[in-house]
Order: structure tokens, then C-alpha cells, then sequence
């Protein structure tokens, strides 16, 4: 960085490089919940709600498992590089808050009837034209709502 730059031009540097981190974390993100519901879709599921969010946080796929009684709450994390493994950012606290929406989501639109499920979908998006990679790990965790 030259020295030359003053303090003001520095922060603003500093403000941008920030921003397109994450304008591309977002756009990542997105393409990544994309790719996932089409899998999804492919795989029988019925996609009941994408990016579902209230003053808790967001779930990013509600879906109706091929069996028609499953609800299965998905949780897809994404990353661009090949070797990453994003599935691994579902940690114990992202499970707490997952289980937590969930219930709120059982009790708003009635599913008490439905068994839940907790689904996670990883997503490798290469920057080249290779296809992703996705993984879906059925059941990825338990929990009682």
C-alpha cells in the first residue's frame, strides 16, 4: 500500500475490499441454494419454501421428502473452492438454531403430524466450468421438536 495515501483513502480501500468479500460470500451463497433445490427437485422433493426467515435467522429450503410426509429442513452451505468442505460450518450452535426455527416453523403452519427431518447439502462451486460437487447428508443431525 503506497504511503502516500491518506487515512480517509486507506478506510475507504479498506470499506470496498470488505464489500466485495461479501457481495461475493452472497453470491455464492445464492448460486449454491440453487444448485441445491435443483438437486432436490431432481431427487422427488417438493420445495415448500426457500430463505424462510423471521427474527431468529433464516432457513434456507423447506421441503416435502419424496414421501410425501417428511418435512426436511435443509441447510446448504457453500464454498468455491474445490477442496473445501463447507458442510463442516454446520456446527453445533448453526444445529441449536436450526431446531429452534424449525419448531417455531412446526408450530406456525401446523406440521405437528410430520415427522422432521434436518438435511445438509455442500456445495462445491468451482470457478472454472466444471460442474459442482454437491453432497447431501440425509439426517445430518438429530433433534427433538
Amino acid at each position: 500500500m503506497p504511503a502516500n495515501k491518506t487515512l480517509l483513502e486507506r478506510v475507504t480501500d479498506f470499506v470496498d475490499a470488505v464489500r466485495l468479500k461479501l457481495q461475493r460470500r452472497s453470491t455464492t451463497g445464492a448460486r449454491g441454494e440453487r444448485v441445491a433445490a435443483k438437486m432436490l427437485k431432481n431427487k422427488g422433493y417438493r420445495l415448500m419454501a426457500r430463505n424462510l426467515r423471521n427474527r431468529f435467522g433464516e432457513i434456507d429450503i423447506v421441503a416435502l421428502a419424496p414421501d410425501n410426509q417428511t418435512v426436511v429442513i435443509v441447510e446448504v452451505k457453500a464454498a468455491q473452492s474445490a477442496d473445501a468442505l463447507p458442510e463442516l460450518r454446520v456446527n453445533h450452535h448453526k444445529q441449536r438454531r436450526l431446531t429452534t426455527l424449525a419448531a417455531q416453523i412446526v408450530r406456525r403452519y401446523k406440521l405437528q403430524d410430520h415427522p422432521i427431518r434436518f438435511d445438509v447439502v455442500a456445495v462445491n462451486l468451482p470457478t472454472d466450468a466444471d460442474d459442482p460437487v454437491i453432497r447431501h447428508y440425509i439426517a445430518a443431525f438429530d433433534s427433538h421438536i
